[in-house]
């Protein structure tokens, strides 16, 4: 179960997560979970490209050992990098010091203090010390590209019909969602820059470097 727009209350709730970049131009701020990958990442890559559209990867730190190279070439071409932990544990059913640990192993290979949960979800002891050391990125338009209960129209229905200026959406580097994905990311490139609209990646605060030292000292501790 999921909501392809995250209410307004929802966000209310958790006022410290980024779920949405506050603007008012045509901008929109295209993610991708769970890679890299060897068979999606180019890709994805070649299609932003394209576009000259920038993006933001939530990385998962496994993926990042078994493709280095795939991982530089995120970097490379100019797009932003996150935190995705590195064995994409379930926040609710982890032990919080290992689940802190999982992070910042994956943190140290992203570089990033932009971190986004897998399956957003986090317990309240997690949240109170993560969002100390590290941006919670979330969303506020999740195109549904993993789920096998859809379309790949009704895919990309979910973002032409909610996204809008500043949304933050959600997309997935991994091979489960590689039908919906190859047909719904060239589609919403087209349609959004016919409509004047750029693609930016998110980009983490100025005090970054900071916030990873404090982390590092305080998951040693």
């Amino acid at each position: 179960m999921y909501l392809v727009k995250t209410p307004q209350f929802i966000q209310k709730l958790f006022p410290n997560f980024i779920w949405k970049v506050p603007t008012t131009q045509k901008e929109l701020y295209l993610t991708f979970d769970d890679g890299p990958t060897a068979e999606m990442t180019p890709w994805i890559l070649e299609q932003l490209a394209a576009y000259n559209a920038k993006g933001t990867f939530f990385c998962v730190g496994q993926e990042i050992e078994k493709f280095p190279t795939h991982f530089q070439a995120i970097i490379d071409a100019g797009h932003t990098v996150g935190n995705h932990t590195f064995t994409h544990p379930n926040g609710w059913g982890a032990e919080n010091i290992s689940y802190f640990h999982d992070v910042r192993h994956c943190a140290r290979l992203v570089n990033s203090t932009l971190f986004r949960p897998p399956y957003g979800k986090l317990m309240p002891k997690q949240v109170q010390f993560l969002e100390r050391h590290y941006e919670i990125v979330m969303w506020d338009v999740m195109s549904g590209d993993f789920d096998e209960n859809i379309t790949k129209e009704e895919c990309l229905d979910n973002v032409i019909n909610k996204a809008k200026e500043g949304s933050i959406i959600v997309f997935h580097d991994n091979l489960k969602s590689r039908e919906k994905l190859e047909y719904v990311l060239p589609k919403v490139l087209k349609h959004y820059a016919e409509l004047g609209y750029t693609f930016k990646a998110v980009q983490a605060s100025e005090d970054a470097d900071e916030k990873l030292d404090k982390d590092s000292s305080a998951v040693a501790a």
